[in-house]
């Protein structure tokens, strides 16, 4: 037998260590923690760290020459680990939590899957995992049985290898790899990453003697979200974005004028109703190269600095799209190419995929003067009032030549670092995970990276590219948000409506608008293309008109569900498989997912008018948004639905916090909260509010406020709602109304209001048509509970 002294010092439970854990910005530069030496079991040059009961970090060097510095992918593994024992008996060590048992044949040489296994518990009996090395290509599996994860953009779903025609069958397309395998675990492979530098830059790995491998076994089993809070724990939480992101967007890929945004299209917002919090002004913006420039079309925008000062005051938040390239002949060139050293290199005389364009130049943004100059040139554009940027980059040869970064997760990174030094919620609004190669000239493949694009959550709002407008993209669309939730990306965005297509059918745009509306981010986009409500006539108008004002009732429950995400790990769309692991009818649900805690969504995506959807529902009660029908699972329900609907329900006993369909998100609103609630159940929730942004809820500038709800375990008898005051230091209101929509109701008993009957200013009314119960709460102290009940 072989014990080292490290290993006998790792046999006391580690529970009576002490250490200091460390946390992560919600995006750009993390602050990184170091791994700490009293937590390590060694093994000749293996080395073994106890992170979770779930996670154990398996490195190998020769040497001693092991790494605790943090990588761009792994910036928090120094965490008081859980109780664990060592032993090693008969040449096998052995590391036991209370969810793995690791065996390593003892001083063995690199890990394999003959010298290293861990036996994990998935679904009531054990699997014992023999982790595989290296990186492979698309589709690259770990696991034959992993549930899928990240592709870097849907734009050339028919001319790469993995789809059968353009805009054609697209959902057999194979992804890149998550964390989540119905095996049950997971090896995450960081032995390449980077290292990430406390000041912020990136730099390779060392050179090792002989092999080397860092990697992060992931054991949950069928305990799905165990595995996504672990991936939380080591990589960081998901940016939290500001709250105006999670309204409606709009940009066209068209020549927009100022005068079109100011006397057009916004008073048009405004005049139907329809809310708007992002315009996004497409390439156009930039003259005379509307592709490599930096220079504004004065000719659309005669007066920029006006234009973002009146878009502001209209409540308009402005992102600009740009390329990651610059044109010789760009007025800014000259600067640009001194404050990079001189060191700024052509790109072929072709600097776009699609045209050709006089000499232009690439970016290195592993080069710090290089990416120093590149974002030399957005400040101009921030100072006059632009608040984000998209980086449309599809086939710029623009490229980071650090090994271990991947161009598109570093870039996303320094975009987010710089806005949070500008005082915003840094993102990224960007596609993600891979650089983009050219094989014939034409069709586009794309490198995997080392590991996976697994920080990206801490920076990216994930832009999936110039995706056909046919119903196969908008059904692949979606399943695609939920299994991108398996590398942690909580943020998804689409071209509503599709990249191309002019007019689209009304059935196509409608339902197209309906999923848009229960996504993490919407928003309207296309090349010149009709995606507007107006640009429709009659019941595909008043449609849109509705959904899009649902979508700006609903960010009260969408924010709450991305400070969930940010707290958790946990996306804001999830697989019906993440809650339901081992429900053969969850596995197969894939084109249904939930939004948060409480909202089952499965969007329509087949034509027609009327549209009928097999929904299968989860056990208990479920209750249409819409119609206020109560189901009960597990069962599969064919819903039929015209424009005015889709299939939504809200869990029993699921609380869901909106507000009035405002213009625009207004940070701390203080109209009447509205609550939706469906029966069947007791429930309970919260409601997030900060400031809506900049970085002062890292210092604990919020509220929750605690929201239950109380049924009377009988159908059709009644329940109550209770609100709390809000628990935090961030809410400045003082007073405030509500309107508590009970869902569910066929005959509507006696209503009252903190045990006693409708005051002044309260009101109650009974849509029979829908089964909704509403009950108005005149404008009351927050400091207060409101207890509102029937029946």
């Amino acid at each position: 037998m072989r014990v080292g002294a490290a290993v006998l010092g790792a046999l006391v439970l580690a529970g009576s260590l002490t250490a200091t854990a460390a946390g992560a910005s919600s995006g750009g530069a993390p602050r990184a923690a170091e791994s700490s030496a009293a937590h390590a079991v060694i093994d000749g040059a293996a080395r073994f760290e106890v992170i979770t009961p779930r996670l154990i970090r398996v490195e190998y060097a020769l040497g001693g020459a092991w790494e605790d510095r943090p990588t761009f992918n792994v910036i928090n593994r120094d965490i008081a680990p859980p109780p664990f024992t060592v032993t090693n008996e008969f040449g096998i060590l052995t590391i036991k939590t209370s969810q793995l048992t690791l065996h390593y044949v003892d001083d063995s040489g690199p890990f394999t899957p003959v010298n290293l296994s861990i036996d994990v518990g998935v679904d009531g009996a054990t699997t014992t995992a023999h982790p595989v090395w290296g990186v492979g290509v698309p589709p690259r599996t770990t696991s034959p049985h992993n549930l899928g994860g990240w592709y870097r953009e849907l734009a050339f779903l028919g001319l790469n290898n993995y789809s059968t025609q353009v805009g054609g069958a697209v959902d057999k397309m194979p992804l890149n790899d998550g964390l989540l395998s119905s095996d049950g675990w997971y090896l995450l492979d960081d032995s390449d990453t980077a290292i990430l530098q406390a000041d912020g830059q990136a730099v390779p790995r060392p050179a090792h003697l002989g092999p080397y491998q860092d990697g992060y076994f992931f054991g949950y089993g069928h305990d799905y979200e165990a595995g996504l809070r672990d991936l939380k724990t080591l990589t960081g939480p998901p940016v939290m974005l500001p709250e105006w992101a999670f309204g409606v967007w709009f940009s066209d890929y068209a020549p927009i004028s100022t005068a079109d945004y100011e006397q057009k299209i916004i008073p048009t917002f405004r005049s139907e109703g329809v809310p708007i919090d992002g315009l996004v002004v497409d390439t156009n913006w930039k003259a005379p190269d509307d592709w490599n420039g930096w220079s504004w079309n004065t000719t659309l925008f005669p007066h920029p600095a006006a234009f973002l000062s009146w878009a502001r005051s209209q409540g308009l938040n402005v992102t600009l799209n740009i390329h990651p390239s610059i044109d010789v002949t760009d007025p800014h060139f000259a600067a640009t190419q001194a404050a990079a050293g001189g060191t700024l290199k052509t790109s072929s005389g072709d600097c776009a995929f699609y045209r050709s364009s006089p000499p232009c130049y690439v970016f290195d943004w592993g080069q710090p003067a290089q990416a120093k100059a590149y974002f030399a040139l957005h400040a101009p554009f921030q100072a006059q009032g632009v608040r984000q940027w998209w980086l449309d980059w599809c086939c710029d040869a623009s490229t980071v030549s650090t090994p271990g970064l991947t161009a598109d997760s570093w870039i996303n990174h320094l975009y987010a670092s710089d806005e949070d030094a500008e005082g915003y919620r840094g993102f990224a609004l960007s596609r993600i995970g891979s650089t983009l190669t050219k094989a014939n000239g034409i069709s586009p493949f794309y490198a995997v990276p080392v590991g996976g694009p697994w920080a990206e959550h801490r920076s990216t709002v994930h832009f999936t590219g110039d995706a056909p407008s046919t119903w196969n993209t908008l059904a692949y669309e979606a399943g695609f948000t939920q299994q991108e939730a398996n590398i942690d990306m909580a943020y998804v965005t689409d071209d509503i409506g599709g990249y191309s297509g002019k007019h689209l059918a009304d059935d196509l745009y409608v339902r197209w608008v309906q999923f848009g509306t229960f996504q993490p981010i919407l928003r309207l986009h296309s090349d010149n293309g009709d995606r507007l409500p107006w640009e429709y006539d009659g019941p595909a108008r008043e449609a849109a008109d509705k959904f899009l004002r649902l979508r700006e009732a609903l960010v009260p429950y969408l924010y709450t569900t991305g400070r969930e995400a940010y707290d958790t790990g946990i996306a804001m769309v999830r697989a019906m498989q993440l809650e339901y692991p081992d429900d053969p009818a969850a596995v197969a649900a894939t084109h249904e997912y939930m939004l948060g805690d409480n909202l089952l969504v499965a969007p329509v995506t087949t034509p027609g008018n009327m549209a009928a959807t097999p929904v299968w529902l989860p056990p208990g009660s479920w209750t249409d948004l819409f119609t206020g029908v109560t189901y009960h699972g597990p069962s599969t329900q064919t819903i039929t639905s015209d424009f005015d609907t889709m299939p939504v329900f809200v869990r029993g006993g699921g609380i869901i916090p909106e507000q009035e369909p405002v213009s625009h998100v207004e940070p701390g609103y203080a109209g009447p909260l509205i609550l939706e609630v469906a029966p069947g159940a007791n429930g309970s929730s919260t409601l997030y509010a900060d400031s809506g942004e900049g970085h002062s809820y890292e210092q604990g500038d919020y509220t929750f406020t605690p929201l239950r709800y109380r049924d009377r375990g009988l159908t059709g008898a009644g329940g109550q709602v209770e609100i709390d005051p809000p628990a935090g230091h961030g809410s400045k209101l003082r007073t405030r109304g509500y309107e508590v929509e009970f869902l569910g109701v066929d005959h509507p008993g006696p209503v009252g209001i903190d045990g006693h009957g409708l005051g002044a200013g309260d009101s109650s009314s009974f849509d029979a048509a829908t089964h909704t119960l509403t009950v108005v709460v005149a404008p009351r102290s927050t400091s207060t509970p409101v207890v509102v009940s029937w029946g």
